[in-house]
């Protein structure tokens, strides 16, 4: 039986004209095909694999996970850590940077070098990292590694080399950052208690210099003990022991009192002359309750005692401290000035905040202007120079994931005025009630390189809103967002209806998006099963929007398969979370059994006004069918030159002709064939589970979404999970209850057989191009057609008949002839390309934009205007035809159209599949771009197929970055590399050369601001601050060496090494050459210093003995 099923694979999988599963199918890339070619095509393909190089970019968005908060008050510049390692560096707009460590551990906390250009940074792998800032991309300089002790918290001084370094034992230690070893002189803690203490203080919670004499450090444990130990002497000045534990102090500027938060929502404050008791505890949000206790808070995390010229009242600024009996209430950061309370509510968990004050010196009056505040998911900050402390316009774009994001789209060489259109809309619905003053956070500088273009980026979210960004360069500002739900009349609370079992939470989450930027029609694909048809129009206008439903459901009697389990794709998910449709909801009012030829969601049937901007237009709702939900659309693709609309789900293909509201074609993709159907498909009677239909299609969002978000159905699938392979998670890693395993869980096992016994018994239709090609080989000339990919890696061509009149159009109707013209190739088909026979890429017929809501003009009627790439305009150079590129998940071919002979054939990848493919320019040429789910990225040349580049890019792949990743002229991608951030990449060798041109500078030479003159009287009565040699205290000649087991010094890559790592990814050969001229002129110098040592050498040897022999020369051999 199996070798009949062998031959059976052979005899189905066959190509017209290569055996498409034989191994001579053009597994050596660039070979043609054995088949013989019309006429021999000259094409000079100018790409090579010297034009392609991988790197990053940019990223935008919010720091996911943040953990930690630094900020440089004379370089004005802003540091957020990250739990996975990675830091984020901002300056006014356009200065953007990320960097990593390779470790990937948690940032705990960050401290710059103020006005120095170099950031410290300590990590959970108690490892501290000295960062250099001066060059456009970050580098670490030095790391040292903890070997015994974990690192709690640091402190660097103003203008000191010396950081103080606190553990989880109790104990200080002291490293020199510029060579950054560890000193001799260590703070233990047994020394900075007495002795007659019996408990140990706990971990180090807080280390800082007094403002009014450096030589003292105050030490704060975590068990509620503050140390004040002078450094000179090696002794305690004071010691107070407080009952409960403590978050963090604060000095004033004076240096005569401190603050401190304790884990009971109080803040008591302590007077240098008397550390026998506080001399006030206060309960900011405590109420005294009947019994005269006060009622319990929560702790106080963080507080900053910051003081004003203009009042005599100090600003008290701290998170937390609320009581227990509030639930509910959100977290909220406190101001107190004086009397007055001012409780600020945050939308999200305060992970750290900051005061921004004019000074840099501790010792001065604060003057403090704004307070920028980290939250788990958001970035505020605050405006403290007016009253009622209204916050500033963010202008990073920190609100991409205001919404779960489910898919993306990236548009490079946008037309150029659909940028200036987009933002004059937006602007008119941006929030108001922002603070008038300039953005606190202006560090660094950034010009707009020379070598830009309109570039624009596409996100869909799970609320059913749009967001339009501007991409240009290499920053991201939002433009216009769009909200799909307005389309919809909303469900009652009572009765959630039909959507009620498809999507339980999102309803309207979109799924797919597809736009035209020169007639700027824009189509979403919503999760409920429904498509929405835009126009843009400048004007206001009051519409009823048009609503068309398809019945697009097919029976399960297609295909035989060998078991009603076998092969059967599906995502393991064990945590309750299963994306398989559930049973019929309870406050659904139909029955199963009558849900028939009903939409999940309503249309709103009335009139609409709706403002300037995208205006919905038309409406394509799937309907159930027999009590079954309506399949998840897999594909769209639409043509304005045509007026028409085409999606396709793994039941079959509609195509819908918008300008007449009139549904052309609805047929199952068995229909399509006709006669010319390449599988033997054998009927089963009876079905024995219809839930299966809906259980085959429909996959859950909840690996890309939070938590909350886990009822939500797809938004992303391989689109291949509908054939013959199998779709399987890796079990061991799906059982973990956590989101992010669920998500790097992206393995399958797969089948390359095409066989008609082993395949699966949905046929999907996964993509869509409408296209001037040829729909039989007898066409002599191009005409409108629609180019068919399914899940059996089958090509169908559809030719269409399209009135050219433009009265015509709107009244005769256009018909579509399925042709029966059949392609094949292994896996399934993810993308359609088109070049002439010269090599260049054949863009899609659109139609120019017109304002159809604009007031009339009777000189200038409106009338549609085609603009027509045809293939027929390169006839005088080599006659008729075009190429046609297909790609599947394994394999791409290029096609000789009208005659449909397979001119190139190359196998892509055996061992994985390709998650993303296009057809892209890059440097003048064209070539095929591929994301695999192994992590690789490849090129292939056109039409050749030749590999130009294959680089294993991601280490892991997951469900995420498959959903999001797409590719973009120019040698651009995109991916959503956390639910947060969109990292960008580039492909280009060209623009990885000038990468470090394009982007922001960090450091920009400051004068350091001098410090105020106290006056004599001042510093007579108030005690000058005093100031004393940390090189003298802490150096090696006083402190000795520190133990060598203690921590580990480790080079960083900021030198040679860095430039070395940069080379493998950013740059080519020609600075791989200059650097390798450096290392030369590096080793000559070397050289020629141990030359000068061993000449140096050799003389004092020399000298030594003359000397000798001088000594010796009159002595008699007995005096020896």
């Amino acid at each position: 039986m199996k070798k009949f099923r062998k031959v059976l694979d052979g005899l189905t999988t066959s190509s017209p004209v290569n055996p498409g599963g034989s191994p001579g199918c053009g597994s050596a890339a660039g070979t043609p095909s054995a088949a013989p070619t019309p006429r021999e095509l000259e094409i000079q393909e100018t790409l090579m694999s010297e034009h392609f190089q991988i790197c990053k970019t940019v990223r935008h968005g919010f720091p996911y996970q943040p953990t930690a908060l630094a900020f440089d008050p004379v370089q004005k510049i802003l540091a957020i850590g990250s739990r996975s390692g990675g830091i984020r560096i901002l300056g006014r707009p356009g200065v953007d940077c990320h960097s990593q460590h390779e470790s990937g551990a948690a940032v705990l906390q960050m401290q710059f070098l103020i006005n120095e250009g170099a950031l410290v940074t300590a990590c959970a792998d108690d490892t501290l990292h000295l960062w250099s800032l001066r060059q456009r991309l970050p580098a670490i300089l030095h790391s040292l590694k903890f070997n015994r002790e974990r690192i709690t918290f640091c402190h660097l001084p103003f203008q000191s080399k010396w950081l103080y370094v606190g553990t989880e034992r109790g104990n200080t230690h002291i490293v020199n950052i510029e060579s950054f070893i560890l000193s001799g002189y260590v703070i233990m803690w047994n020394k900075a208690i007495e002795l007659s203490t019996k408990t140990h203080p706990g971990p180090v919670v807080h280390l800082s210099d007094s403002p009014k004499d450096e030589g003292k450090l105050l030490i704060g444990f975590e068990s509620g003990t503050i140390v004040m130990w002078d450094l000179r002497a090696k002794r305690a000045d004071f010691r107070i022991y407080y009952d409960e534990a403590i978050h963090s102090v604060s000095w004033h500027h004076e240096g005569r009192q401190f603050m401190c938060s304790h884990s009971d929502g109080s803040l008591s404050m302590w007077n240098m002359r008397n550390t026998a008791k506080p001399f006030q505890v206060t309960f900011p949000h405590g109420k005294t309750q009947r019994d005269g206790r006060k009622e319990s808070c929560k702790p106080i995390l963080k507080v900053e005692y910051k003081t004003s010229r203009n009042s005599s009242e100090a600003f008290v600024i701290f998170s937390g401290g609320l009581s227990y009996d509030k639930a509910g209430r959100r977290p909220t950061l406190t101001i107190m000035h004086g009397k007055a309370i001012t409780v600020l509510e945050m939308d999200y968990p305060i992970v750290d905040f900051m005061v921004l004050c004019e000074t840099p010196y501790l010792n001065e009056v604060q003057e403090p202007y704004a307070v920028v505040v980290l939250l788990e998911k958001d970035f505020v900050v605050v405006d403290l120079t007016q009253s009622n402390f209204p916050i500033f316009e963010n202008p990073y774009p920190m609100d991409v994931h205001e919404s779960p994001v489910t898919c993306t789209a990236y548009f490079a060489d946008c037309p150029p005025d659909i940028i200036p259109v987009l933002y004059s809309i937006g602007a008119k619905h941006k929030k108001t009630g922002y603070s008038h003053k300039e953005w606190p956070v202006s560090g660094g500088t950034w010009t707009v390189g020379s070598q830009t273009y309109p570039e624009i980026i596409i996100t869909g979210h799970a609320d059913g809103s749009i967001k339009f960004w501007d991409a240009t360069a290499i920053t991201l500002q939002m433009l216009y967002k769009l909200k799909t739900s307005k389309v919809f009349e909303k469900p009652k609370t009572g009765d959630m209806g039909r959507s009620a079992d498809l999507v339980e939470e999102d309803p309207y989450a979109v799924q797919m998006i597809s736009w035209c930027p020169q007639s700027r029609i824009f189509c979403v694909v919503g999760i409920s099963a429904h498509v929405i048809l835009y126009r843009f129009s400048k004007h206001d206008a009051n519409t009823i929007i048009t609503s068309l439903e398809l019945r697009l459901q097919c029976e399960m009697e297609d295909v035989i398969s060998p078991s009603d389990t076998e092969n059967t794709p599906c995502f393991s998910d064990p945590s309750g979370h299963s994306p398989q449709p559930q049973p019929p909801s309870p406050r659904s009012n139909t029955p199963d059994s009558v849900r028939d030829s009903i939409p999940c969601l309503k249309v709103k049937d009335r009139m609409i006004r709706m403002p300037p901007g995208y205006q919905a237009e038309l409406v394509v709702q799937l309907l159930w069918v027999d009590g079954e939900p309506p399949q998840q659309i897999t594909c769209l693709d639409l043509n304005s030159a045509y007026g028409l609309l085409a999606l396709g789900n793994c039941n079959g293909l509609a195509v819908v002709d918008y300008l007449q509201k009139t549904i052309l074609l609805c047929m199952s993709t068995l229909e399509l064939y006709g006669s010319a159907d390449p599988f033997q498909r054998l009927t089963r009677s009876p079905r024995k589970n219809r839930q299966s239909t809906s259980d085959f299609c429909m996959r859950g969002l909840s690996n890309f979404y939070s938590d909350s978000k886990k009822r939500i159905r797809t938004s992303y699938q391989s689109l291949t999970e509908l054939s013959d392979n199998q779709v399987s998670l890796d079990l061991e890693r799906s059982k973990s209850p956590t989101s992010e395993s669920r998500e790097n869980s992206f393995s399958r096992s797969r089948s390359s057989s095409v066989s008609s016994i082993d395949r699966e018994t949905k046929e999907a239709v996964t993509t869509l191009q409408f296209a001037e090609s040829y729909g039989r080989k007898s066409d002599s000339l191009p005409t409108p057609c629609l180019w068919v990919g399914t899940s059996l890696g089958l090509v169908l061509i559809i030719p269409m008949s399209i009135p050219t009149d433009e009265q015509e159009r709107q009244e005769d109707p256009v018909t579509v002839a399925p042709t029966g013209t059949v392609l094949m190739l292994k896996g399934s088909v993810l993308r359609f390309g088109f070049l002439d026979c010269g090599g260049a890429l054949i863009n899609s017929p659109y139609e120019v934009w017109r304002d159809q809501h604009a007031p009339d003009d009777p000189d200038r009627p409106r009338k549609r205007k085609l603009v027509n790439f045809s293939p027929s305009s390169s006839q005088e150079a080599c006659g008729d035809g075009h190429l046609a590129v297909v790609c599947s998940e394994r394999q791409a071919k290029v096609f000789y159209m009208p005659s449909q002979a397979c001119l190139y054939v190359h196998n892509i990848t055996e061992s994985s599949f390709v998650l993303r493919a296009d057809v892209v320019s890059v440097s003048n040429s064209v070539c095929l771009a591929c994301f695999c789910a192994n992590g690789h990225i490849m090129i292939l040349s056109l039409p050749s197929l030749r590999p130009l580049l294959d680089v294993s890019y991601l280490p892991l792949t997951d469900m995420r970055i498959a959903r999001t990743f797409c590719f973009t002229n120019g040698g651009q991608a995109l991916y959503l590399c956390s639910p947060t951030e969109i990292q960008r990449i580039t492909y280009s060798q060209e623009m990885c050369v000038n990468l470090q041109e394009t982007l922001g500078e960090l450091f920009t030479p400051i004068e350091t601001p001098e410090a105020q003159n106290r006056g004599f009287l001042k510093g007579f009565f108030g005690g000058n601050a005093q100031t004393f040699d940390r090189e003298e205290l802490f150096g090696e000649a006083s402190a000795g060496k520190a133990s060598r087991s203690l921590a580990q010094h480790i080079p960083g890559q900021g030198g040679i090494e860095g430039m070395k790592a940069a080379a493998g990814g950013v740059v080519g050969d020609l600075a791989r050459a200059r650097i390798a001229l450096d290392e030369r002129g590096q080793r000559l110098g070397e050289l020629e210093e141990r030359t000068a040592l061993m000449m140096t050498s050799a003389e004092t040897f020399s000298k030594h003995a003359h000397e000798l022999m001088l000594k010796c020369k009159d002595k008699k051999w007995y005096q020896f």
